[in-house]
């Protein structure tokens, strides 16, 4: 759900900026303002965790682990617990915690992205018949 519209003035350069970023992601300036503005309210809520990737597919990740956040969250599954993950792995136990946090607050997002690597071998040969995928 999306809240009240309201107009914004942006200084020169910045404003140069967002119409770049519209004209190259073939976006509105509108749409552009407000990935920026919800990647920048999620850095400053959860210190530690920046984006990356292309603008279509951005990813939240862990800093100082190379990790992304549903990475992070997969192998805590697969470890059992927080204790073991940080036992056998370079995580601290607060870059685990920052991880969770994040997962906590955008639950769909991380648990979608999860569900995406743990795709069926089945499934990723039919989405991607052109490679190999070597079995276990």
């Amino acid at each position: 759900m999306k809240g009240q519209p309201f107009s914004v003035r942006l200084e020169e350069a910045t404003e140069r900026l967002v119409e770049a970023e519209a004209r190259r992601t073939r976006r509105t300036k509108s749409a552009v303002v407000e990935a920026f503005t919800e990647e920048t309210a999620r850095t400053r809520r959860f210190p530690g965790i920046a984006f990356r990737g292309d603008d279509a597919r951005r990813r939240a990740w862990v800093i100082g682990s190379g990790l992304d956040v549903w990475e992070v969250i997969q192998m805590l599954e697969d470890f059992g617990s927080s204790e073991a993950l940080v036992a056998d792995t370079p995580l601290s136990l607060a870059q685990v915690r920052l991880a969770v946090a994040y997962r906590d607050a955008y639950t769909h997002e991380i648990d979608e992205a999860v569900a995406d690597n743990r795709r069926p071998l089945a499934d990723l040969k039919v989405l991607f018949p052109f490679i190999d995928v070597m079995e276990a």
